[in-house]
Formats: C-alpha cells, sequence, structure tokens
C-alpha cells in the first residue's frame, strides 16, 4: 500500500498535464475538486464520521482554503508550461518548508541537521532552476511550483495550529471550500467553462478526481495507521522519482544528467533536514499530522 501511495501519488502532476491539453487550468482544477468533494461527501454518509464544529470547522476552512484554493492554483498555472517531473520535485520541498516555517513561528528549534539539509536543498533547487531554464521553461512556472510548496507547507502549520476534525469531513469540506474559489478565480481569468470532448482528457479528470484524490487519500490513511507519521511520510520524497518516470514514458519529457544531480540534492537535502532532525513528539492520546492528506488519525503501528 505504501508504493501505491507513492504512484498515485506520483502519477498526478503526469495526469494534470494530459488534462490542461484540452482544459484551462483553474477550470480544470475546479471539476476535479468538485468531483472529489462529492466522492467524499459519498463516503461521508456511508461512514457517518463527526461533522467539524466551532474550531475545527475554522482548521477546515482554512485547510480549503491553503490546501486546496492557494496551492493548487500555483500548481496549476505552473504545469501549463512546467514539467511534470519539475513540478513534483520542487513541490517534494513542501516538508522541508514546514519546518522551516514552523521553526520561524517558534514551534521547532533549529538543529545542524536543519541547517545542512536547508542549503543541500537550496543548492539542488538552484541546479533544478539551471537546468530547465535552459530547456526553455519559464521563469515564472518554477516559482510557481514553489509557491505551491511554500502553500502546502503553510497548510501544514495552519493544520497543526487549529486541526480540522475528522479527515473524510474535513477534506470534503477543504476540497469544496477550494472548488468554491477556484470557480470564481477561472472566471475572472477569462477561462472558457468546457465540458471535455477528449478521452484522453476524461480519464484524466476522472483518475485525478477519484484515484487521485479520494483512493490517494484513503490510501495515505491506510499506511498512516500502521506505520508512524514520519515513516509514511518518506513517500513525499520517493515521488518525485515515480514523476520523473512517468512524464518521461507518457509525456516525453526528457530527463538531464544535470536535473537527476539537482534532484538528488533536493531530496538528500530534505531528509536530512526533516526525517534525521530530532523531532518534538506529540504528548500520548494527542493526533501527529503527516501533512495536508492525512489529519488527526492515529498514527502509531497497529498489530496485524
Amino acid at each position: 500500500m505504501f508504493l501505491a501511495t507513492i504512484a498515485l501519488g506520483g502519477s498526478n502532476a503526469v495526469a494534470i498535464r494530459v488534462g490542461l491539453g484540452e482544459l484551462a487550468p483553474i477550470w480544470s482544477a475546479t471539476l476535479r475538486f468538485g468531483l472529489a468533494s462529492l466522492m467524499l461527501v459519498g463516503i461521508g454518509l456511508f461512514v457517518r464520521p463527526p461533522i467539524p464544529r466551532g474550531r475545527a470547522l475554522l482548521g477546515a476552512i482554512l485547510y480549503g482554503l491553503l490546501g486546496f484554493a492557494a496551492a493548487y492554483t500555483f500548481a496549476y498555472l505552473g504545469l501549463v508550461n512546467g514539467g511534470a517531473g519539475v513540478a513534483q520535485l520542487v513541490i517534494a520541498l513542501a516538508p522541508l518548508l514546514t519546518l522551516l516555517l514552523a521553526v520561524g513561528l517558534g514551534m521547532e528549534s533549529v538543529h545542524w541537521q536543519g541547517v545542512a539539509g536547508s542549503l543541500l536543498a537550496a543548492a539542488g533547487i538552484a541546479v533544478v532552476f539551471g537546468d530547465q531554464l535552459s530547456a526553455d521553461v519559464p521563469l515564472v512556472s518554477l516559482l510557481l511550483f514553489l509557491c505551491a510548496a511554500v502553500a502546502i507547507a503553510a497548510t501544514n502549520v495552519v493544520v497543526k495550529r487549529v486541526p480540522p476534525g475528522h479527515p473524510i469531513p474535513a477534506n470534503a469540506i477543504g476540497m469544496a471550500i477550494g472548488t468554491l474559489v477556484l470557480a470564481p478565480l477561472s472566471l475572472v481569468l477569462g477561462e472558457r467553462w468546457v465540458i471535455p470532448a477528449q478521452s484522453s482528457t476524461w480519464i484524466s479528470l476522472l483518475y485525478l478526481a477519484s484515484i487521485g484524490s479520494v483512493a490517494l487519500f484513503l490510501a495515505f490513511l491506510f499506511v498512516l495507521a500502521r506505520w508512524t507519521a514520519s515513516a509514511a511520510s518518506y513517500s513525499l520524497l520517493l515521488m518525485p522519482l515515480w514523476t520523473v518516470i512517468a512524464a518521461a514514458v507518457v509525456l516525453g519529457e526528457a530527463i538531464t544528467p544535470a536535473f537527476l544531480v539537482g534532484g538528488a540534492l533536493v531530496l538528500i537535502g530534505t531528509y536530512l533536514a526533516v526525517f534525521l532532525t530530532p523531532r518534538p513528539k506529540a504528548p500520548v492520546g494527542q493526533p501527529q499530522e503527516a501533512g495536508p492528506i492525512a489529519l488527526e488519525v492515529e498514527t502509531q503501528p497497529r498489530s496485524g
């Protein structure tokens, strides 16, 4: 199931690129999360989890604004002219950026592993940016990917401060909020609202709404319920490897030596800073967060 999580998450950027061949970016994201939120509502009617109220409802709303509206606006706009492989690689900086934000807000302390990892990751990003710019990838696309990673990191910090409750309604509400923001934004940008006519677009859209959103979320929960939060989060480092291969096969994206070197520096730096840095443990009985996709669920391994 851990490998399935990597494959599902790593394929999303490729599927988005396929859909953008026919659909405008923000309209494509609107359709995706509108459908996914309806699917999660259906699951919620069957499971009947507690509905967020009060502070938890505020957390779910903030989660939607940052984790879906902001993050995916940047990601989808960047993918119009940017490659899927570089998108997933830059967005994989989110755990490191989360750590840096937590340190800046006084939520965590500074350790040498974090400093060294940050420097390595920054060097890797510089190499990747230089490689992509030489391949005529617009700088604005690269910066949009970086903004998406920052938005995801900010989401993690907000989720830690204002937990949105049970993951199924939290994600249903978050995706619905994201849809309500993305739809008018699409109109403001003058995008054409069209129903897909190509089978490849329908396949990518349905994949992203169901497997790439709902199934990925459930698969991550399955892993998280049996592993520690840190161990489950390793999938974020391995997803770019799958994305680069899938993008090369499906989209014909080139894999250059400089991209591989820069990517390795980013992943090693993130691993050193995030996963080898001593982290404060949550009190017994208090949930831990492993990212915006997994909220307030058990993180201790289960037997069997």
